[in-house]
């Protein structure tokens, strides 16, 4: 049996093999799901956080998780583009990014926040928690919790089954723009304001910056990826 990739799976890796910061903007309103063995859910991405490269590529990220350097930890991220980078951190949230850029180049997306527009009853049972459904997947924790997704899935091809991105037909709404959540240091500053949100969406996530006491730092990156809040 043929096991090529599909034209419109094909089509959309390349357009995920762009610049992060270009891409954000375009992916806000877009549409991931995954169909696990409780069923599908499908969440509107509304707010989303690039990240590039280590500190020797052209495009040095201090946020980044790739910043000291490849690791096995966060290998997904230097592609292919369409893959899942998926880590675990406080010891009990996991996080979701989707890895874009051309294989080999160290660049993905955090998917900060999202609205739950298929399976709302399946995402509530695993967000008992939550307090209506804006809250259900309005941080990145929260919204990998509602998609049921784990570190099994890092390194998981998010253009295939079970999974399946479509891409907005129109533009979501006014998009604004701003410093990284919860990153310490360079990273969460001015100069990488490379969060993306849609306007006025009742499910993207508050800011919060990074609190200048220390805090734990991530296995794989500089002090500041591992700050955001993931609740």
């Amino acid at each position: 049996m043929d096991q090529s990739p599909l034209p419109a799976a094909t089509e959309l890796r390349d357009f995920l093999s762009g610049d992060a910061r270009q891409l954000a903007p375009l992916l806000l309103g877009a549409v991931l799901t995954h169909e696990s063995r409780d069923g599908a859910v499908s969440v509107r991405l509304t707010e989303l956080e690039a990240y590039l490269g280590p500190e020797d590529s052209l495009h040095p990220d201090p946020g980044s998780h790739t910043y000291r350097g490849p690791t096995p930890r966060n290998a997904p991220m230097f592609g292919p583009a369409g893959h899942l980078y998926v880590y675990f951190t406080y010891g009990m949230h996991h996080c979701t990014n989707i890895v874009c850029g051309p294989a080999g180049v160290a660049s993905a997306l955090l998917l900060r926040a999202g609205e739950i527009v298929d399976g709302l009853e399946l995402a509530q049972r695993r967000r008992p928690t939550s307090k209506s459904p804006a809250d259900l997947a309005s941080g990145p924790a929260r919204l990998a919790k509602a998609l049921g997704l784990t570190t099994a899935d890092s390194g998981r091809d998010a253009l295939a089954p079970p999974f399946s991105l479509e891409l907005p037909s129109v533009p979501g709404g006014p998009v604004s723009s701003g410093p990284r959540v919860g990153v310490a240091g360079a990273g969460g500053s001015e100069q990488y304001a490379w969060r993306f949100w849609l306007a006025g969406d009742p499910t993207v996530s508050k800011y919060k910056a990074a609190k200048p006491r220390a805090r734990r730092r991530a296995a794989d990156g500089p002090p500041g990826r591992a700050t955001f809040d993931q609740r």
